[in-house]
């Protein structure tokens, strides 16, 4: 696609051999680079990513620090960062092409994309529009729903933090901020394999529970002793 903004994808990874292709391939024909951060995998993650075109570099294990390792190695001025299981709808390109050229001059807005899950279910659809109207009210968009940003607000607000064990994405979308963001309609679908395994009301009040408690300031450290 002529005048494409040059976009780095970051996707951090751990033991996602059974995803990651996929994710990959959604974003492979238009990305300038693809930067898999492994955080010690065991089931071939690395290989399949290198496999793939994607160039891969070892990190810290947690999200937050395989994140901000991308973000340093990214030689794009946009950056897009993805989670393992998350495959972008196939309209993505104009869409973004469309959201750069408008705030290309100022670089200060960030975008994220529509959330979706890979199952047909009733509970499904319900827990995305639970998520758009929660996106839609507070601006509040997670990683699942992947991020574009350019490095100069990236920067700006201080990237990633690599001392966060859960809710990496919850601390950087509150420093972006609800008037920065703009939400896409391309979908991110992502994996449902949690919600199908844990249950879709157990999973959800658990999350509900654990955010929560990041809002009353309880460390994520504690918070992830809990989760797991």
């Amino acid at each position: 696609m002529e005048d494409f903004p040059e976009i780095s994808v970051i996707i951090p990874a751990l033991n996602a051999a059974a995803s990651l292709v996929r994710t990959i391939e959604s974003v492979s024909d238009i990305a300038a680079e693809i930067i898999v951060v492994d955080g010690g995998s065991s089931d071939g993650t690395r290989e399949i990513a290198q496999n793939s075109g994607a160039r891969v570099i070892v990190a810290e294990p947690g999200r937050g620090s395989q994140l901000a390792a991308g973000a340093l190695e990214a030689e794009g001025d946009w950056f897009l960062f993805l989670h393992a299981d998350t495959v972008l709808g196939a309209g993505w390109p104009v869409e973004v092409a469309s959201f750069v050229s408008r705030v290309a001059g100022d670089g200060t807005k960030a975008a994220a994309f529509r959330f979706a899950l890979d199952d047909d279910s009733r509970k499904a659809r319900w827990l995305e529009r639970v998520v758009a109207w929660r996106c839609r009210r507070f601006g509040l968009a997670w990683g699942d729903q992947g991020l574009l940003i350019g490095r100069t607000l990236y920067d700006s607000v201080g990237g990633y933090r690599c001392d966060m064990p859960l809710f990496e994405d919850a601390d950087f979308i509150r420093r972006i901020g609800r008037a920065r963001l703009q939400l896409l309609e391309t979908p991110a679908a992502t994996s449902a394999e949690k919600y199908r395994r844990d249950g879709y009301l157990k999973r959800c009040l658990r999350n509900g529970l654990c955010l929560s408690a990041y809002f009353l300031n309880i460390s994520p450290a504690t918070i992830r002793r809990y989760y797991r």
